[in-house]
């Protein structure tokens, strides 16, 4: 579950568990609405640990000239450099 699935379940749960008034025999909306909160919550909590362990730190460090990387060629441990 993303972090805007979990946004958007709560919001759902607010709604529900606030702003309707109206009754169904054997539901409870308003129950329904708090589960909704709180799995969008438990959902937003796994989100941002999530995201915080896939982000690793930079280190950004200053450089004055790009230098290429050079490839160089393995030489066997009978043979001399040339």
């Amino acid at each position: 579950m993303y972090l805007g699935t979990s946004l958007f379940l709560m919001a759902l749960g607010a709604i529900l568990a606030f702003a309707v008034n109206a009754t169904a025999e054997g539901f409870d909306i308003n129950t329904a609405g708090w589960i909704l909160i709180i799995v969008g919550a438990v959902g937003v909590l796994v989100s941002l640990l999530v995201l915080g362990r896939d982000r690793a730190p930079v280190e950004r460090v200053a450089v004055e000239h790009e230098r290429v990387p050079v490839e160089r060629e393995r030489v066997p441990a009978d043979r001399p450099p040339v």
